[in-house]
């Protein structure tokens, strides 16, 4: 079944190509092998929650609880991809992607979370990686990305031990299957979102709200990263893994002390709770100190932390928006940053203050966009850690994008969205970075989790009802930027690496 439309190169593109000349308006290039490509997730993409041996996540079960997701939409048919993953490769392999980075489905490869794989699970993987081969896309894995098997979540989920450990045995058995066709690896989709939005402010599955339990998923999700990795490496010594964390630039609404205190609180939250034990082997004392209140860090045992910090083969970084934040209005001189015991993805911290800032543009969820936070969390990251190579796995925004009357979708607010940011990458390779690729977020427009089916990512306009996929005018665009390797300099100079 042939549901997506060509996509070709523009033909001042091709023309500009086929003679060998730069653009008259010049180029700003990216480093030889830089690598283009796009990202999913299992669950927004595929469907068939009950074919080919898959049992229910905790996402399956989320969604079907009333009033946790918008419109009560589930991912029980999504976009199709379980049995149109050839035509979307072929949409790939016409934008010319070079990499496709996608989710493995822990419970349709082993439905109880322990145990024996599942075939079925197991040969629809091995399909798909075959047909990103045979169209010269590298494939991408990413082994978890939030879809916990729910008799793992039955048993505790991640702020259980033993989850760890049985996504270890997990990572063990898919690499086995597919790591002689598979040579990138990525063990985790931004733990910060697995803990603190699903089991402290319950807002993702499994819609938990216990700050307490939500500390000790953090550990165990670094801990279940740092088994996994070893466990590939067990079975491939020089396996390149990695795991990918959602980070922000944070700024306080104004100088005073108590803002300044407040972005650091944050900061440490965000990024700094995952960076420094995936790196440095430890967690930041200071965000331990604001913790304190509600966790001890019992769940840390002796040895734990070099289990995290094995050696990484790369970092993903995924990047949406900056915060800006400031701090609670005090009472009776005193600052209560605890906010009264609200609910909140930040524990410890709940009653900081996001700002939004007068003028600056929002995506559709509401996210300001601002392109130069991408460098400085890339440069940041180059600065205050140990060097290795770095991508961005996730970049992209949601609009409401219209199908025109000629069957077109002119996303042009995505088109400038990833023109700056992609800028944004040059510049922080300008400044040393070692960076090393960059994936669209998102191939197709999906499921969105706790939004369902309300918020478009997509380059590929989806359409719910017939599954018809229609490459937006940014599928175009990227399509160019990857031809030329290159965006186009609007100052006008040949900038050449």
């Amino acid at each position: 079944m042939t549901t997506s439309q060509p996509i070709d190169v523009q033909p001042e593109t091709a023309a500009l190509l086929a003679a060998g000349e730069p653009s008259p308006t010049g180029l700003r290039r990216f480093p030889e092998g830089f690598l283009f490509g796009a990202a999913t997730a299992a669950y927004q993409i595929e469907g068939a929650v009950a074919e080919g041996g898959r049992t229910p996540s905790i996402w399956d079960t989320f969604s079907i609880t009333p009033g946790r997701v918008v419109g009560g939409h589930s991912g029980a048919v999504a976009t199709d991809h379980y049995h149109r993953y050839r035509d979307d490769v072929a949409t790939m392999a016409r934008l010319g992607l070079n990499s496709y980075r996608f989710s493995i489905s822990w419970s349709r490869v082993q439905p109880d979370g322990a145990g024996p794989a599942n075939p079925a699970g197991l040969d629809f993987y091995r399909r798909l990686v075959d047909e990103l081969l045979d169209n010269g896309i590298l494939p991408w894995v990413t082994l978890y990305h939030w879809d916990l098997p729910q008799p793992l979540e039955d048993a505790g989920g991640w702020p259980a031990r033993d989850t760890a450990a049985r996504f270890a045995e997990y990572a063990a058995l898919v690499h086995r299957v597919l790591g002689d066709r598979v040579s990138n690896w990525t063990t985790l989709n931004e733990p910060w979102c697995s803990s603190l939005l699903g089991y402290a402010n319950g807002h993702h599955a499994p819609g938990r709200q216990e700050p307490e339990a939500a500390i000790a998923a953090v550990h165990h999700l670094l801990l279940g990263h740092g088994l996994a990795s070893q466990a590939i490496r067990a079975q491939e010594p020089d396996a390149q893994v990695g795991c990918t964390v959602n980070l922000y630039a944070v700024s306080p609404a104004t100088d005073s002390p108590a803002d300044v205190e407040a972005a650091r609180r944050i900061d440490g939250l965000a990024n700094r709770l995952f960076l420094d034990p995936l790196l440095l082997g430890r967690y930041p004392q200071d965000v331990v100190a604001d913790l304190a209140g509600v966790s001890d860090f019992g769940h840390v045992r002796e040895g734990d932390l070099a289990t995290v910090a094995t050696p990484l083969s790369m970092l993903g970084i995924n990047y949406y928006s900056r915060y800006v934040v400031k701090a609670p209005e005090p009472v009776d001189g005193t600052v209560d940053w605890r906010g009264g015991g609200a609910v909140a993805p930040w524990p410890g911290s709940e009653g900081v203050e996001f700002v939004k800032r007068d003028g600056v543009p929002v995506t559709a969820m509401d996210w300001e966009i601002d392109a130069p936070g991408l460098a400085e969390t890339l440069v940041r990251v180059h600065r205050e850690y140990p060097e290795l190579p770095l991508y961005v796995t996730e970049n992209g925004a949601a609009f409401d994008d219209v199908v025109d009357p000629d069957g077109a979708v002119n996303d042009e607010p995505r088109v400038a969205y990833f023109d700056a940011h992609l800028r944004a990458c040059l510049d922080a390779i300008d400044e040393g970075v070692p960076l090393r690729g960059y994936f669209a977020w998102s191939l197709l427009d999906n499921y969105e989790w706790a939004w369902g089916y309300t918020r478009r990512f997509g380059i590929v306009h989806v359409d719910y009802e017939t599954q018809v996929r229609t490459p937006k005018a940014s599928a175009h665009w990227y399509s160019d930027v990857i031809a030329r390797h290159a965006v186009t300099d609007p100052q006008g100079a040949e900038a050449t690496r």
